[in-house]
């Protein structure tokens, strides 16, 4: 069988050629890379992505083939963080259409192109890495068989409001004595939401630019999602509102950056971003002094962000509670005496480690203390 010949081709004219696999459709797009070894269904179909070609280092990828789409008893998907695959199209060094795993019922390339979603393989992608390493993300296209297609920023576009859903909407079964979460829907990972459910609390998922604050509620929880967060103004609206009445508040990702403009801090983009499930975060707390410090405290966390928070920003009672140890941006923040936290990186993990899955009890605990 003939190998289909492709060609990723980038803003600044530079061409990686390779082979087809997926859906044979020219698209373009924001390339970004992504440094982890494992958990390809769940990283394809997470909304965050929603825009961007996705650029695979680890050297092989699809060996394990993709499982059945099941649906869970609260209705949400197993394995998968979203409905379906979010990136734009897949760029990795060597595909494999052979598959070997219990769980799987297709091949990665089959997946991707009943989804219209292509993919290219054969591409160095170190020589590549590196590339958007030194010059930053940058935008790109898959072009087939010579179909060229325009350049496309989506960073220009509101993505949050292509993800967002369109109604209010209880997830699972509710149940009158637990306390309620307002989940603020900005591209939320299926994973975020099974933990608030997990940990005995009520979710009404709501879109990101409603307004919520008449409706009943114990606590907000704000979501990841992608592009540029000033796109989410009303959603920083709406949440400067909810902080009035100091019911509990986290935020993950998009979250983290939509509750640091609502305390007045301001957003800024990344050279590119950080995609990954090894990412080291320092904790940081007050020393005897009052003074901002970094303890001796490390996770390991799962990431996926291409924004972060200005720590020079925040101010009064709000501080950094979490910075990365390679680049020393921010990576959480809280308030010094209210119940609200935001982390960049993702406790959840799926995929990626479980170091920081106790936010989600901090968060959970104050939720259900205030509704006592």
């Amino acid at each position: 069988m003939t190998k289909r010949k492709v060609k990723l081709v980038l803003e600044d004219g530079t061409e990686f050629p390779g082979f087809s696999f997926g859906s044979p459709v020219s698209i373009a797009g924001e390339v970004v890379f992504n440094t982890g070894m494992m958990g390809y269904p769940e990283t394809l179909t997470d909304p965050s992505y929603t825009g961007q070609i996705l650029v695979m280092t680890f050297p092989l990828v699809g060996n394990y083939g993709v499982p059945e789409m099941k649906i869970d008893e609260s209705g949400l998907p197993v394995g998968f963080e979203s409905d379906g695959i979010k990136i734009t199209g897949l760029v990795v060094s060597e595909y494999s259409p052979n598959y070997s795993h219990y769980l799987a019922v297709q091949s990665l390339g089959e997946w991707m192109e009943k989804a219209g979603v292509p993919g290219i393989s054969g591409v160095d992608t170190r020589a590549l890495t590196i590339l958007l390493r030194e010059k930053g993300s940058m935008l790109g296209k898959i072009i087939v068989d010579d179909q060229d297609v325009p350049f496309y920023d989506p960073m220009a576009t509101n993505l949050v409001a292509s993800v967002s859903p369109k109604e209010v909407c209880k997830v699972g079964t509710h149940d009158n004595t637990k306390p309620t979460v307002i989940l603020i829907d900005g591209g939320c990972k299926t994973s975020i939401t099974r933990a608030l459910i997990k940990r005995g609390l009520n979710v009404i998922d709501v879109p990101y630019d409603y307004d919520f604050t008449n409706l009943d509620y114990d606590g907000v929880f704000i979501s990841n999602g992608p592009g540029d967060p000033q796109m989410a103004k009303d959603a920083v609206k709406n949440v400067k509102k909810a902080m009035e009445d100091e019911k509990p508040i986290l935020g993950i990702c998009l979250g983290n950056q939509i509750l640091a403009m609502s305390a007045g801090a301001e957003t800024y983009k990344l050279k590119f971003g950080h995609r990954s499930q090894n990412q080291p975060c320092i904790i940081m707390d007050r020393d005897g002094s009052g003074e901002v410090v970094q303890t001796k405290r490390c996770v390991i966390t799962s990431q996926n962000h291409g924004y972060a928070v200005k720590a020079d920003k925040l101010s009064g009672e709000w501080r950094v509670w979490f910075i990365n140890a390679n680049d020393n941006t921010v990576e959480g923040i809280k308030h010094d005496s209210k119940p609200f936290w935001g982390v960049q990186f993702h406790p959840e993990a799926n995929p990626g480690p479980t170091d920081t899955t106790w936010i989600f009890d901090l968060f959970s605990d104050a939720v259900k203390e205030g509704a006592k």
